[in-house]
């Protein structure tokens, strides 16, 4: 049966990724992103192709927009069946000590925060069903922190946190939780992270093949359609050259 899927931050990267691959499986997609001409550029591209795709623009970080978005979904989009929270991001890899604060505070929003709000926003309606699948996309970098990683490490590590805390909330219930943990994935991650720094963010995949945003959208497709009575609760995703969040052989 097709499904309402619900992707942030689904303008780039796995985001974007994870809705071509929703949509070749016959699903309907919400997207959400800050970049209104972006998402109507792939809302025309999925829509060509036969998907129905509904987009809404906001950024995670602001509560009363999302909610606005959410509370006035239209009638035959309001059954969400899967919730991927994806929006994230990584900003320098300064010493802890030496942190740049509106870094933190913009990783801590997005990467907490805007995952929470949406989390509140699309369950409760998931309960009352009695229906439902929320997939978070969280890191290696949540297992453990690896040099000036610090403060993403740790949103991260929270990721881990609120998908195990929010799997012990509705274990009373048919909705399933999982919690996607990439390592190196070769998307424009690294050009945010460096702010721009585009040969900074090259270096960052030499000597690797690292994954691909198809490669994490292929694992969120499958844990969405695996059989009701399976939940795929966490997956580890590394390139065949990383061990670890720290352990990367470079050739």
């Amino acid at each position: 049966m097709n499904k309402i899927v619900l992707i942030t931050g689904a303008t780039s990267g796995i985001g974007l990724a994870s809705a071509r691959k929703f949509a070749e499986n016959g699903d309907k997609l919400i997207l959400t992103g800050r970049n209104a001409e972006r998402l109507t550029e792939i809302k025309d591209e999925l829509e060509n192709k036969g998907t129905q795709v509904l987009t809404l623009v906001f950024d995670v970080r602001d509560c009363t927009a999302a909610k606005t978005c959410i509370d006035n979904l239209p009638v035959e989009w309001q059954n969400i069946d899967v919730l991927v929270n994806n929006a994230g991001l990584a900003l320098g890899l300064e010493p802890e000590y030496d942190g740049v604060l509106e870094d933190w505070n913009t990783m801590i929003d997005t990467n907490i925060k805007g995952l929470l709000t949406m989390t509140r926003l699309v369950v409760p309606g998931m309960v009352k069903r009695n229906q439902g699948h929320i997939i978070n996309v969280g890191s290696v970098a949540g297992d453990a922190a690896y040099a000036g990683g610090n403060v993403y490490c740790a949103t991260k590590a929270a990721v881990k946190a609120l998908s195990d805390g929010l799997r012990i909330d509705v274990a009373n219930t048919a909705i399933r939780v999982t919690n996607l943990k990439p390592g190196l994935v070769e998307t424009n991650f690294s050009n945010i992270r460096f702010h721009g720094d585009t040969e900074r963010a090259a270096n960052v995949y030499k000597g690797i093949k690292p994954l691909t945003g198809d490669d994490i959208a292929d694992v969120a497709v499958y844990a969405a359609n695996a059989p009701e009575h399976v939940q795929i609760a966490e997956v580890l995703i590394l390139a065949t050259h990383q061990a670890s969040g720290s352990v990367i052989v470079r050739k």
